[in-house]
Parts: C-alpha cells; sequence; structure tokens
C-alpha cells in the first residue's frame, strides 16, 4: 500500500518536465538519481532503523553500511554523508556516542565525510544516514536491466534476520553474532568495484536487505522484464541461520514478505517450509546481487577473489514470466 501511495507522487513530477531525474518515484530503484551534466549524476538515499545488535558501536556502523549500500548498488561512490537519530532522553549519552562512532568510523571507511545531520526524540532509538554519492550518468547500475543469459551473483551470505532475531531471543550463539555482525558492517565497495571492472557487462544490480532474497530478486526481474532461476543449493548461509530457522526463530518481516511476495515465486514445493521462510528472511545490510553478462561471469569472479570478496553464483537469468522467481 505505500509503494501505491508514494507512486502516486509521480504524477506531480511528471518525467518530460524533469529530465535530469534519471531515477525517481517513477522509476523507484535504490537510490534517487539527478544528472548534474555529461559527466556528473548525482546519487541520494536515506536509510535508518532501529537497534538490530546490542553493542552500540556494532549497531552504528551497521546502520551506516547499510545506508552506504544504495549508492553502491547503484555503481556510485558515496561523497558524504549526515546523521539520521531518533533518541530517547531517558538514554545514556555514552550509548549514543557509540552509535555515532560507529556510524563516523563506517564513513570514513567508505572515503566519505559525515557533514552533519538532525536528531528528533522518539521513544525507540533508531539510526541512519543520508547519503550523496556520485556516478557518470551513462554508468549508474539499475534493477532494471538484466538480460536473457546472464548470470546472478551474490556478494553476501544469507540469514541475518533470523540470526539477530535469534539474539533478540536469547538463543543465538556469541559466535554466530559476531560472524553476522561482520559481515552486515563490511561495505559493499570491493563488490561494486568489482562490477565497475568489466566495462559494461553487468547490467543490473541491486542490494538484498528488507524484502529478503526472493523480494529484491522478484523487483530486479520485474523491472527488467525476465524471470531469475535460483539455485537452492548454490544459496550461502551465514553460520547459525539454518539452524534458528529449523527451530522457526524469524522476524516478523519474514511473514510479511511471504504474504507479498510468494505469488511470484515458483518450485519451492521441494524444501522443507523452514527454507523457504528463509528465502523470505528480511536482511540487514546484505549484498549486492549482480546480473552480469555471461562472457564476463569469470572476469567478475576473478575480481571478487582477488579482493577478498565473498561471493556465490546463485542463478541466471530466462526471458519467459516477468517478475517469476524459479528455485531450481
Amino acid at each position: 500500500m505505500l509503494g501505491d501511495v508514494v507512486g502516486s507522487l509521480a504524477n506531480i513530477f511528471g518525467a518530460a518536465d524533469f529530465p535530469q531525474l534519471l531515477a525517481g518515484i517513477a522509476q523507484p530503484d535504490d537510490a534517487a538519481v539527478y544528472q548534474l551534466d555529461e559527466e556528473r549524476a548525482v546519487i541520494a538515499t536515506a536509510d535508518f532503523f532501529p537497534p538490530v545488535v546490542d553493542d552500540a558501536f556494532d549497531f552504528g556502523a551497521v546502520a551506516a553500511a547499510n545506508a552506504l549500500s544504495d549508492i553502491y548498488a547503484m555503481g556510485g561512490d558515496p561523497l558524504f554523508a549526515l546523521n539520521l537519530l531518533c533518541w530517547p532522553g531517558d538514554q545514556p549519552g555514552e550509548l549514543l556516542a557509540e552509535i555515532l562512532r560507529g556510524g563516523a568510523e563506517k564513513v570514513r571507511e567508505a572515503g566519505a565525510v559525515l557533514a552533519g545531520g538532525h536528531s528528533v526524540a522518539d521513544q525507540e532509538p533508531k539510526f541512519g544516514l543520508v547519503v550523496i554519492g556520485l556516478a557518470h550518468p551513462k554508468k549508474i547500475w539499475t534493477k532494471g536491466g538484466a538480460q536473457p543469459g546472464d548470470e546472478l551473483v551474490l556478494t553476501k551470505p544469507l540469514g541475518s534476520g533470523t540470526i539477530t532475531t535469534a539474539l533478540k531471543e536469547g538463543a543465538a550463539s556469541a559466535a554466530h553474532v559476531a560472524a553476522c555482525v561482520a559481515v552486515m558492517a563490511q561495505l559493499n565497495r570491493k563488490a561494486m568495484l568489482a562490477g565497475r571492472s568489466l566495462a559494461g557487462a553487468l547490467h543490473a544490480a541491486t542490494d538484498i536487505t528488507g524484502f529478503g532474497l526472493i523480494g529484491h530478486a522478484h523487483e530486479m526481474a520485474a523491472q527488467s522484464s525476465t524471470s531469475f532461476n535460483l539455485r537452492w543449493a548454490a544459496l550461502p548461509w551465514l553460520d547459525g541461520a539454518q539452524e534458528y530457522a529449523r527451530a522457526h526463530i524469524f522476524p516478523g518481516g519474514t511473514t510479511r514478505n511471504i504474504d507479498f511476495y510468494s505469488q511470484w515465486l515458483d518450485g519451492g514445493d521441494g524444501i522443507a517450509p523452514w527454507q523457504q521462510q528463509l528465502l523470505f528472511d528480511p536482511q540487514t545490510s546484505g549484498g549486492l546481487l549482480m546480473a552480469v553478462a555471461p562472457a564476463a561471469l569469470a572476469g567478475l569472479l576473478h575480481e571478487l577473489e582477488a579482493s577478498g570478496q565473498f561471493h556465490a553464483h546463485i542463478g541466471s537469468v530466462s526471458a519467459a514470466g516477468a517478475g517469476r522467481i524459479r528455485l531450481i
């Protein structure tokens, strides 16, 4: 419903009146893109959420990496960021300082600068960033460029939603949480640079976040007028994710994702119900899902390997059934 409401605003800002807006409400993507001139386009995004982990510094770092990811998913470089903060007045200032430090260190790691922000009083802490980036207008990645025959590569393992929920329920091991935090806090910069090295052979990309693998894969496939074939056996999982899923530990967003996105999934009958649910597990600061020309697959995998970036070749793109996701 929210998507329909926001989409209705596109009528106020007609494409013919704003040709410089390369990605916006009328053609939603991971970030907005506004062309400045023949060589430069500004990329803008905003993202914030409540704590997903207990450690304040880690929460700040994860939230910042998640917001920065939208710039990388468009093939751009972050320039600067602004803090977005909701904070209860009765919470210790030391916690707030650690959250902000975690975010600032991650912005610095990305080669960007923290330039300010905005805060409001709220009953629940929330933190994230506005991020402004830059890219060449002819080299922007979108969700809608996948082509039949393309290969699909994912650059982080899945399962952060069920692990962080297990943490909240007191059921997660410290080792599983630490590994999950490390993945969530990892920037998608290396993955972006590997894709950028392909000189146009990377046709589409998005980052896997709150809609889970199936939700974001559907968005890519639908906007590309293609279908995606995903190999269950090739899907990578964080340590502990399948263990907690077997115990039916899932965040509430899993059910919402299933209710909305399961209509586009084919072939899930051959796996257990908990495995089906994992496909819809909401991710925090997940990896990039990339559609790459088959001739360039080996080059992409080589670049990812050389940079030390995790990667998995998880499927391919087909022509029939726009927006369908087939589990094979």
